[in-house]
């Protein structure tokens, strides 16, 4: 039987704390999101997700901001933001880091620069395995492979998501909100070189990496830019 918040123990009502906070932080990882978009998710109230909110904040471990003029619809305040810092990032996904920065530096130790970039390149070929490359460069083909490379590495850890871009610089952005090698990455780069090299490789055309969290942005972003069926069809 499923336990009623109202109706548990001081116990039990801080494991359901945790476990709705633990949700919360996984939409935070995301991008900015709003309180009423969290509790639409979770089927919380808005009061309830600010209260975790709050605390989230208190601890450092998020940050409110005021929304751009773009994403405010309808009438009144537009509503607050709310996303990771990096100091909350930084307590998700890094278990080992220590263990495995002392194994890379062995590797480079034992094998060179060139040792290291192959474990980087096959790590993240592993990684994307499953993902068939893009047939061929036009938008409906890497567009749908762009949104199966994020698939893969939500799988592995990276809570990455995708956006169409329109306009003169149009294409699809692949953003990896989370990553659980970046403490790692930020001694070895050629771990972030490999992930650009097999982005370009798999969509078949070439990449961009716009920030990065080991810079300190919120996220990972790897500009990815389309060919219009039309285009590819003229140039044939």
């Amino acid at each position: 039987m499923k336990l009623r918040p109202e109706s548990a123990g001081a116990g039990s009502a801080s494991v359901l704390d945790g476990h709705t906070r633990g949700a919360i932080v996984q939409l935070l990882l995301e991008g900015p999101i709003t309180a009423s978009a969290i509790a639409e998710r979770l089927g919380i109230s808005a009061a309830g997700i600010r209260r975790h909110l709050d605390a989230l904040i208190d601890a450092g471990d998020a940050q409110a901001s005021a929304a751009a003029a773009w994403q405010h619809t309808g009438r009144g305040r537009p509503a607050k933001r709310y996303r990771l810092t990096a100091a909350g990032r930084a307590k998700l996904g890094h278990a080992y880091d220590d263990l495995a920065a002392a194994a890379m530096r062995q590797l480079r130790e034992l094998g060179g620069d060139e040792a290291v970039r192959t474990f980087a390149r096959r790590r993240i070929d592993t990684i994307l395995a499953g993902v068939n490359p893009a047939p061929d460069a036009v938008e409906r083909d890497v567009e749908a492979t762009a949104g199966r490379v994020a698939a893969a590495l939500t799988d592995a850890g990276y809570a990455t998501t995708t956006t169409a871009m329109s306009g003169p610089v149009g294409g699809v952005q692949i953003c990896q909100h989370h990553c659980p090698v970046s403490h790692v990455a930020e001694e070895f780069p050629e771990l972030c070189e490999a992930e650009r090299e097999a982005f370009a490789e798999i969509l078949g055309t070439h990449v961009q990496r716009l920030a990065t969290i080991v810079n300190g942005d919120c996220a990972c972003t790897t500009h990815v830019p389309l060919k219009h069926e039309e285009q590819q069809g003229a140039s044939t």
